[in-house]
């Protein structure tokens, strides 16, 4: 095939009717063709993406440019940061002899622009905090973040159950492992008479679990004031969409936090946001760095919530990009729904690496001008093997591509910077505050003190009583408890389907 056939392929390939951005230069032969633009439609952008390649070849350099070229075109971002390279996305880049080279390559002016953005924080990081409470995640979220069996699970939807009927706010960790705690103990005569018997040995499982996620930083997490995902998209008063940027350095060691955190914003998103049908450019676009952290160690309902999300949220014009080292990190059902591949360079040093090369590279389109495995050797930093999605959903043809430079800085802010970002922020002044309400560690609380006490209503003594006696009167109930429970939990979580958010998830169950 000819240098002709190849252009005649790329400008056919990558030449849409509605708007795009221009990524990057094409290559033949290990050369860019000058002119040759390698473009993305923003029409197929909520159907989600990779940006993979090994250490040092470019790839959080590659998200920087997406996010503000999706910015400039008025699509907000949320960006996870967990190596804090992307603050730098705040202030303009700085033209040097090498850029400008490669921006007339592409042909394409360089512009040096920083973009409007907000830091978000899960922990300690300066910025706007991010929660959630515990009543929002629902029973089946909750269950399989704390990867529950099915006999727990039941457990945790008659929790849910109890606290809407007594009117007891599910809002933290606290709440919640309270709640528990009743149930088994002051509790259990009225909780055996009025939903079954609960296993004294499920509840301390679950206690566990509870006690792991707190570890990690979640009682931070769960409470209020809870985040509103409408925050995230904004744009600026010049119509460009605002980058979020969550701070997320101190917790690479807690991957069980990010993942919850992932799960609930998906979640959220989707249960909120309208249907779009076909978009002309995504409502939002989700980076999600490091994202072999969320699949490492998932269970296999976890794993089961996120495939089904990812496949369902791009109808909300969402797409969501995940950026790790081998496109083999992602699950083949999640990779199977990426639109968008940005491949940068892999390195053949054993023979297991030369296997997940060729393995990599039958995920690519066939093409007759590139032997995708070599040149996934032989690529330097800022270049790329890419394929998108056309405006009608069909794979455009691989590209080597000539990335282009960031238009913002390729450094990191200093902290006087941070902190003026911090500053001007009204989300951080929103957010900032810390809510504790009366909810049911308080409530339930205040109810073990009047039952102590001796003017306590006899109404409640005989409501318990009577239950104590019912619990004497079955000897054998006991042994036929965890059936009679898996049936009563069973119902109580069809019940529960009826949360806006389980709707969703039930959905692919």
């Amino acid at each position: 095939m000819s240098e002709e056939d190849f252009k005649t392929a790329i400008i056919e390939g990558y030449t849409f009717k509605k708007d795009s951005i221009i990524i990057g230069a094409a290559m033949l032969d290990g050369e860019p063709v000058e002119g040759l633009q390698v473009k993305i439609p923003l029409r197929s952008m909520n159907r989600h993406g990779l940006i993979a390649g090994a250490t040092g070849t470019g790839k959080t350099k590659t998200l920087q440019i997406i996010a503000e070229q999706l910015s400039m075109k008025g699509v907000p971002c949320l960006l996870m940061d967990l190596k804090g390279d992307l603050s730098g996305l705040a202030q303009p880049g700085k033209l040097n002899e090498h850029i400008t080279w490669r921006h007339q390559m592409i042909a394409d002016p360089y512009e040096a622009k920083g973009s409007p953005i907000e830091f978000l924080s899960l922990s300690n990081e300066p910025g706007v905090k991010l929660r959630a409470t515990v009543s929002e995640f629902g029973p089946v979220l909750l269950s399989k973040i704390l990867e529950l069996n099915d006999t727990q699970q039941g457990v945790i939807a008659l929790v849910f159950k109890y606290s809407d009927d007594n009117n007891l706010p599910l809002l933290n960790l606290k709440d919640l492992k309270k709640l528990l705690q009743f149930l088994i103990n002051e509790g259990k005569a009225e909780i055996v008479a009025e939903y079954g018997a609960i296993s004294s040995a499920s509840v301390a499982t679950i206690m566990r679990k509870i006690i792991e996620l707190e570890q990690q930083g979640a009682e931070n997490f769960f409470g209020e004031l809870s985040f509103d995902v409408q925050d995230l998209v904004r744009t600026d008063k010049d119509g460009n969409g605002v980058l979020s940027i969550l701070r997320l350095t101190d917790i690479q060691d807690k991957p069980k936090l990010f993942s919850t955190f992932m799960l609930s914003l998906l979640a959220e998103v989707y249960s909120t946001f309208p249907e779009e049908g076909d978009a002309d450019k995504p409502k939002l676009c989700i980076f999600i760095d490091e994202a072999h952290l969320i699949f490492d160690n998932a269970s296999k309902a976890l794993l089961d919530q996120i495939e089904a999300i990812v496949k369902l949220i791009r109808s909300k014009a969402v797409g969501i990009y995940f950026v790790t080292q081998n496109p083999t990190d992602l699950p083949e059902a999640v990779l199977s729904q990426l639109g968008l591949k940005v491949q940068h360079a892999l390195r053949a040093f054993t023979a297991k690496d030369r296997k997940n090369i060729k393995q990599t590279a039958e995920n690519y389109p066939l093409t007759d001008f590139y032997k995708t495995d070599e040149v996934l050797t032989s690529m330097g930093i800022g270049q790329a093997l890419v394929t998108a999605l056309n405006e009608k959903g069909i794979p455009t043809p691989l590209a080597a591509t000539l990335l282009r430079a960031p238009a913002s800085r390729m450094d990191i802010l200093e902290q006087k910077e941070i902190s003026a970002v911090i500053n001007s922020s009204q989300l951080v002044k929103k957010y900032d505050q810390v809510i504790d309400s009366k909810s049911a560690y308080e409530l339930l609380t205040k109810r073990l003190e009047k039952a102590g006490d001796k003017d306590h209503p006899k109404e409640m003594k005989s409501q318990r009583s009577k239950a104590s006696k019912e619990v004497k009167e079955s000897s054998t109930f006991e042994n036929m408890s965890k059936n009679t429970m898996v049936r009563q939990m069973g119902n109580t979580l069809l019940r529960e389907v009826t949360r806006a958010l389980l709707r969703m998830l039930g959905v692919k169950r």
